[in-house]
C-alpha cells in the first residue's frame, strides 16, 4: 500500500510539473541589431496560450506574430523584416508604434491655445505618423520584462519639447501582453509637461493567411461596427464630412470579403484611396472601456482576429501602396493588398476639426489607448 501510495505521489507530483511550462508564459530578452550610432537593438519574445510574439525596441514595433490556424499550425501573420537593416532602409510602418500623431495632419500646422505649431510635411503636402522622424524611428528603452501568467514587455519613449514640431514634453511606454485566451494586448499611455496632442496607435500589417502564404487579403472577411466614416480630399485628408456608410463600399456592419468592392471605381473615394485608406467612426468619443471596432477572418486557414479598443475611430488601410519593393522575413516582396492595417485612434487631423472632438492632453492628465487582437480558429469557411 505505501509503494501504491508513493508511486501515485510521484504521478501526480510529474503530472503538475509537467502542467506548469503550459500554464505559464515566457518572456526572453535578445539582442537584434546594431545601430549606425552603435546603440543596440534588442528584441523581446513573448509566447503564451499558443501565440508567440516578437518586438523590438527600434520602434517598438511587433515583428512577427505566430497565430494556430484551425489544424494548429502556427505561422507569422504580420509583415517586417528578417533583420534590422531592412527596417532602416524602407520602414513602410511595419509593426511601429506610430507618434506623437498617428494618421495625417492637414499642412503639418495645428493651433493650440491660440499659438500656430509647425511640422514636417513628410506626406505630400501634410504631416503623417508624427513626422520625419516620429515614434516609428526612435530607439525606446524596456523598463520591464514579465515571466508568468501573462508574459509582457513595457517600452518607454520620452519626446523633447519641440520635437518634429509639437509642444511639451511627452513621456510615452507601451505594454505588449499575451493572455492565455489567445489576445494580444497593446496598450499605450502618455503623459506631458504642457499642453500638447497626442495620437498613438500600432501600425502592424496583418495577412491571416501568413506573411509567407504568398497570398492577398482580398479573400479575407470584414466586419467594422461603424455607421459612418470621414470622407477624404485628394490628399487623403478627411474633408470635415462624417459621412453614412449604407449604401457605399464603406460598409461592413455586415462580414464582407475585403475584395468585394475595393476595385468600385465610380466612387471616388475608393479612388482617392486607391481602395481603402479611411477613418471608420466606431463611437463618439474615447470610451472607458475596450469595444469591437474590427473582425477579420481568412476562411482558407480558420484563422479569427477581433481588434477592440476604447478610439473612437479605426483606420482601415488595405495595404494600397504596398510596390513590391520591401522583400519581408520569407523573402516575399510585398505587393498592393498582401496585408491590411487596423488603427484605433482619435480621427485624422482632429486638432484643425473640433468637430471631431480632441486630441489634446494636458499636464496632470494621462493618455491611454488600449488594443486587443484576439485571435481563434473557426470552422471552414465560418464567419458570423
Amino acid at each position: 500500500m505505501r509503494a501504491w501510495i508513493m508511486a501515485l505521489a510521484w504521478i501526480m507530483a510529474l503530472t503538475c510539473a509537467c502542467a506548469l511550462p503550459a500554464a505559464a508564459g515566457e518572456a526572453k530578452r535578445a539582442p537584434f541589431g546594431t545601430l549606425p550610432d552603435g546603440r543596440v537593438v534588442e528584441e523581446v519574445t513573448l509566447s503564451r496560450g499558443g501565440l508567440t510574439a516578437r518586438i523590438l525596441t527600434w520602434g517598438a514595433l511587433l515583428r512577427s506574430l505566430d497565430v494556430p490556424d484551425r489544424a494548429g499550425k502556427a505561422t507569422d501573420v504580420v509583415l517586417g523584416y528578417k533583420d534590422l537593416a531592412g527596417y532602416m532602409k524602407a520602414p513602410n510602418y511595419f509593426g511601429v508604434s506610430v507618434g506623437r500623431y498617428a494618421n495625417r495632419i492637414r499642412a503639418g500646422r495645428f493651433s493650440l491655445d491660440g499659438k500656430e505649431y509647425t511640422l514636417a510635411r513628410n506626406d505630400g503636402p501634410n504631416a503623417l505618423h508624427g513626422g520625419r522622424e516620429g515614434f516609428d524611428k526612435r530607439l525606446w528603452t524596456v523598463t520591464e520584462v514579465k515571466d508568468g501568467a501573462a508574459p509582457s514587455v513595457t517600452l518607454r519613449y520620452v519626446s523633447d519639447d519641440g520635437e518634429e514640431g509639437y509642444p511639451g514634453t511627452l513621456t510615452a511606454s507601451v505594454t505588449y501582453a499575451l493572455d492565455s485566451d489567445g489576445t494580444l494586448t497593446v496598450e499605450y499611455r502618455a503623459t506631458t509637461d504642457k499642453p500638447t496632442i497626442v495620437n498613438l496607435t500600432n501600425h502592424s500589417f496583418f495577412n491571416l493567411a501568413g506573411e509567407d502564404s504568398g497570398r492577398m487579403i482580398l479573400d479575407h472577411v470584414l466586419t467594422i461596427p461603424a455607421e459612418r466614416y470621414t470622407p477624404v480630399d485628394e490628399t487623403l485628408i478627411p474633408t470635415g464630412e462624417i459621412a453614412p456608410v449604407a449604401g457605399t463600399p464603406f460598409d461592413f456592419r455586415k462580414a464582407t470579403p475585403i475584395g468585394a468592392r475595393i476595385r468600385e471605381g465610380r466612387d471616388p473615394q475608393i479612388l482617392r484611396g486607391r481602395g481603402y485608406d479611411h477613418n471608420f467612426v466606431v463611437t463618439n468619443a474615447p470610451t472607458a472601456d475596450a469595444h469591437l471596432v474590427a473582425r477579420v477572418e481568412d476562411p482558407a486557414s480558420g484563422r479569427v482576429m477581433e481588434v477592440a479598443s476604447n478610439q473612437p475611430g479605426v483606420q482601415f488601410y488595405a495595404g494600397n501602396f504596398l510596390d513590391a519593393t520591401a522583400v519581408g522575413k520569407s523573402g516575399l516582396s510585398y505587393r498592393q493588398s498582401d496585408a491590411l492595417a487596423l488603427e484605433p485612434q482619435v480621427f485624422p487631423d482632429t486638432p484643425n476639426r473640433p468637430s471631431f472632438g480632441t486630441a489634446r492632453l494636458d499636464p496632470g492628465a494621462t493618455y491611454r489607448n488600449v488594443i486587443t487582437y484576439r485571435f481563434s480558429a473557426g470552422r471552414s469557411g465560418a464567419t458570423k
